[in-house]
């Protein structure tokens, strides 16, 4: 398996240098050169579907046995035996509960294995890497936990100062590893994923600190997260049935990841995207336009987003792999801070995908209708997914999945105002709130953040 960038100009790579490389030197996104087809085969089991549908796109890059290991010792510390368990929520909603790694979050399934690759093939190369990530909530610490005390390994996380939940802030601040560091930034997400950006696009620097990304724009993220969608339909009927799928969605690498199982014959006739009032990608789809706008705070931080980066990948797909012709519109967008599909590509987004927007008092009535119909708790993400899937469902005797994006503890104000009780936290992080926090805090000024990602390599 071969590796292409949604930009066209960089080098073509393998599996291996593409999880090292994170975004490629063109300013893209790697996607795989041609699609891999599903087989029919799965009976729900977590880590036997996981190797089997990555397999394709690790290709020869990694051994298969050493590969397998990896995948079964990434999932071998969840919380419940099924990885991401099914429930069923009282209309036939049915949530995919991909809250059960070390963190909390959905960005755990994914990054629990991308440490362990990232491991293996520094380890392999003798090489070390500098990680610089931006973060709306929950990738920071998944990757922090990811790549805790990894010798090969110096990350280093942004995220908008006082837009993220205390205890989201507090997984990532109270890590004492040597190797982990965390930047308040002045500034958005939005912001803080551009300073990430132009570090990648600063060649010398990039070389000089060997700078590598688990953001979703690496590849390897997507790919993990193809995988619970190809579990999920298993256990509701097999890969040849059809199943819809509800996406809480920011940065649009989850939902994405659902596109990928799709194109490799996954039969999804519905993805649906669910926005907060940051609903940038509601109106793409709706309108097939987006304009940049200024970015508000809500009770589901991590959607707090107006410039998804993985929609590049989604691009590249409609526009006929046509990269340069990508780049231009991108760069426009940049310039004009808005976007425009042409007819025949928004036309072509109407069957598959669908898009709803629900703000803060609509989700805070849904956690608090749901606690009391079916005594199941949300977080406000998965409130919006669960939102957009009743409200976008065209068939309902096509099973319907919302995934479930994060543990309600995660989000306690927001769930206290909606039920009246404040949920806990497991009680391996009972302690959480006494814990000392490490952190830095930096303006938004590109100069000044390199200056201390520099300063925190080891070696």
């Amino acid at each position: 398996m071969r590796y292409v960038s949604t930009r066209g100009a960089a080098p073509v790579l393998d599996f291996a240098d593409t999880l090292l490389a994170g975004l490629a030197d063109d300013g893209g996104l790697y996607v795989p050169e041609s699609w891999p087809t599903l087989g029919s085969g799965g009976r729900g089991d977590y880590v036997e579907t996981a190797v089997e549908v990555m397999a394709p796109f690790v290709g020869d890059a990694i051994d298969a046995d050493a590969f397998a290991a990896m995948v079964d010792d990434a999932y071998a510390g969840f919380d419940h035996p099924d990885v991401t368990p099914l429930v069923e929520l009282s209309d036939g909603i049915h949530l995919l509960e991909l809250f059960h790694g070390p963190t909390l979050a959905f960005k755990d399934v994914a990054l629990q294995l991308v440490g362990r690759l990232f491991d293996h093939e520094l380890s392999r190369r003798g090489e070390r890497v500098t990680i610089v990530g931006a973060t709306s909530g929950d990738t920071g610490s998944a990757a922090i936990e990811a790549c805790r005390d990894r010798e090969a390994v110096d990350i280093v996380i942004l995220h908008p100062a006082g837009r993220v939940s205390d205890v989201q802030r507090r997984q990532m601040t109270t890590v004492p590893s040597a190797n982990v560091h965390n930047v308040a930034v002045d500034g958005t997400f939005d912001d803080c994923q551009d300073l990430v950006k132009a570090m990648f696009a600063d060649v010398a620097f990039r070389d000089e600190v060997r700078l590598s990304a688990v953001n979703s724009i690496n590849w390897a993220r997507v790919m993990a997260q193809v995988v619970y969608y190809v579990v999920a339909a298993e256990r509701l009927g097999g890969r040849r049935s059809p199943v819809a799928f509800s996406v809480p969605t920011g940065n649009f690498g989850n939902v994405f990841a659902g596109h990928v199982a799709r194109l490799s014959g996954l039969e999804v006739p519905q993805l649906v995207v669910g926005s907060n009032t940051n609903d940038v990608l509601t109106r793409f789809f709706a309108e097939g336009a987006m304009d940049i706008a200024e970015v508000v705070p809500t009770t589901s931080p991590s959607m707090d987003i107006q410039v998804s980066s993985n929609l590049e990948r989604l691009l590249f797909e409609m526009g006929g792999r046509d990269g340069a012709a990508v780049g231009a519109q991108l760069d426009d967008f940049r310039a004009t801070g808005r976007f425009r599909l042409d007819a025949v590509q928004h036309a072509g987004l109407a069957d598959g995908w669908a898009g709803a927007r629900f703000g803060d008092d609509e989700v805070r009535a849904c956690i608090g209708d749901e606690a009391d119909r079916s005594g199941i708790v949300l977080d406000p993400h998965t409130a919006v997914g669960v939102l957009a899937a009743r409200a976008c469902r065209r068939d309902p005797s096509i099973p319907m999945v919302a995934l479930a994006t994060a543990h309600p503890a995660k989000f306690p104000d927001a769930v206290e105002a909606a039920t009246g009780a404040r949920p806990a936290l497991p009680e391996r992080l009972a302690d959480l709130h006494e814990r000392p926090e490490r952190l830095v805090a930096l303006p938004d000024d590109l100069a000044t953040v390199q200056d201390h990602v520099r300063s925190c390599r080891r070696g």
